[in-house]
């Protein structure tokens, strides 16, 4: 048998494309075997949101990434880590679903621990759901103030439009 470098330009675009076609007929992805990243490439109006876990799949007809094992979040442009058992980021929706011992930890010491989370992403809210019989356990980080009062620190502020002025 020939090597593949010496093989004719016909046979060898042959060779690539029995290579590919199986790839392209299966529509969900699937990366077994170690631990796996997903990064979003950015650009000026995108900030990156990464994704690590044991196994990750990504359903190219419905937008939508999952997550499975010991899966780690970081979303540094909104000051958020997280694990889960498992995650699903709906990208069409811009929502996560975290479920199996969900853990958020926010910069600055705020967290939630619950068995699932949703994070809407464009809202910057969060909704937690606890196992049956079970609470739902956040933590805030609360300022003393100089005259004694407490403030709460504030969460990572969602971008915000400006106005619109009127026209005369």
């Amino acid at each position: 048998m020939m090597p593949c470098y010496q093989l004719p330009m016909s046979q060898f675009r042959r060779f690539g494309l029995a290579l590919m076609l199986p790839v392209a007929l299966l529509g969900t992805f699937a990366f077994p075997t170690q631990l796996q990243t997903a990064t979003a490439q950015t650009s000026k109006d995108n900030r990156p949101l990464t994704i690590r876990a044991d196994v990750q799949e990504y359903d190219a007809k419905n937008q939508v990434i999952t997550a499975r094992g010991n899966v780690q979040m970081l979303y540094p442009s909104r000051q958020l880590q997280a694990t889960s058992a498992q995650a699903q980021y709906f990208s069409k929706e811009r929502r996560i679903d975290f479920s199996g011992n969900v853990y958020i930890l926010q910069q600055g010491g705020n967290s939630i621990r619950a068995e699932k989370v949703t994070y809407l992403i464009d809202e910057g809210r969060f909704v937690a759901l606890p196992q049956s019989n079970r609470q739902v356990e956040s933590i805030y980080m609360i300022e003393e103030s100089d005259n004694g009062g407490q403030t709460a620190t504030p969460a990572p502020s969602v971008p915000q439009t400006r106005p619109l002025k009127p026209s005369n």
